[in-house]
């Protein structure tokens, strides 16, 4: 079941989506943040790849 938007007339304030905290907004632009996900995702892929060539 999708829910209903009632109220989607141009500049409102329900037509905006929410915008980004601080905290949100330096996880996405922390290039720390960004090489650890970087890793972690490419060690999945890796374990992944690793069972499939058995």
């Amino acid at each position: 079941m999708t829910k209903r938007v009632t109220n989607k007339e141009p500049y409102q304030q329900a037509y905006y989506p929410p915008a980004p905290t601080g905290w949100t907004r330096y996880m996405r632009t922390s290039l720390i943040w960004q090489g650890i996900r970087f890793l972690v995702i490419n060690y999945k892929m890796l374990k992944l790849m690793m069972k499939s060539h058995h």
